[in-house]
């Protein structure tokens, strides 16, 4: 029997704990949101819920950076990393086909034990998803993706898969926030598991690849409302305070005008991220 893996929540690591599991628990506060995109790393706060000393937080530091989950600034410490819309789309672009690489493979060399485990670890999923537990949903669903891309047995696509996928984790993560999406997410999820115990490995490559695509258009249509959320007040807003209604009237067009242009650039993205290898699925 599988366990469920809880919710990460700060707590202190005992000294003897090697500072990979430091690493590992900062990686899931950035998951999970704890710390957020551009937020600067306060190395007494973090110290105090890790309980641990600054030494082995900075060599975490260092591993983070390396992964490009954090940006170490010189003489002013740490910050997470924040991706922009570009990069975020070419990120996913490239995940779309390691995910449709690993499940096209995983069909032709999952065994039925590998398949069985998938099995568990996907009903423990359903069951988080009921519970609206995301964090352990989320943890239950990377535990999915790395068993198939593990099924695949290419060691050299693991490796460059873990790589891109580092940087991705935080935004799949919040892609969910969504219940529509989650809800369908989820349902992806049983499609695949179908073509995997069926080894229909082309069914497998489409789903996986379309499956990114629709977590690529989530994360930009997120990213987007967060940039709107805390740019600061519009020109127009502020002569409106001082009572000119004309301003008022074109600040109100503007927000009005923001959510739809944001579904519309969301959508390119999604259409962009299918776009894999020259193929459309």
């Amino acid at each position: 029997m599988i366990p469920v893996i809880e919710s990460a929540q700060p707590h202190a690591i005992g000294r003897q704990v090697l500072h990979a599991a430091v690493v590992a628990q900062l990686r899931d506060m950035i998951t999970e949101g704890q710390l957020t995109p551009g937020e600067r790393l306060n190395e007494r706060v973090l110290c105090e819920q890790l309980g641990i000393s600054r030494t082995p937080l900075r060599e975490a530091f260092k591993v983070l950076a390396t992964e490009g989950l954090i940006v170490l600034l010189p003489n002013r410490g740490a910050q997470v990393a924040k991706m922009g819309r570009d990069e975020v789309v070419h990120a996913f672009q490239v995940m779309g086909a390691l995910e449709g690489l690993s499940g096209e493979l995983a069909c032709a060399n999952i065994t039925e034990e590998e398949l069985a485990e998938i099995r568990e670890l996907h009903r423990q999923m359903a069951a988080c998803h009921r519970k609206r537990d995301l964090p352990g949903y989320y943890r239950l669903n990377r535990a999915i993706h790395e068993r198939i891309n593990a099924a695949a047995r290419n060691p050299v696509l693991t490796q460059v898969y873990r790589t891109v996928n580092a940087r991705l984790h935080a935004l799949r993560f919040r892609s969910n926030f969504d219940r529509k999406k989650w809800d369908a997410a989820l349902a992806e999820h049983e499609q695949m598991l179908e073509a995997l115990a069926a080894r229909d490995g082309e069914r497998m490559r489409r789903l996986l690849v379309e499956h990114l695509a629709h977590k690529c258009a989530a994360a930009v249509l997120a990213l987007m409302e967060s940039e709107r959320a805390s740019a600061p007040a519009a020109d127009g807003e502020a002569q409106a305070r001082r009572g000119n209604g004309a301003a008022a009237r074109s600040a109100a067009a503007r927000r009005s005008g923001a959510p739809r242009a944001a579904g519309a650039a969301a959508g390119r993205a999604a259409k962009s991220a299918r776009r894999i290898n020259g193929r459309r699925v």
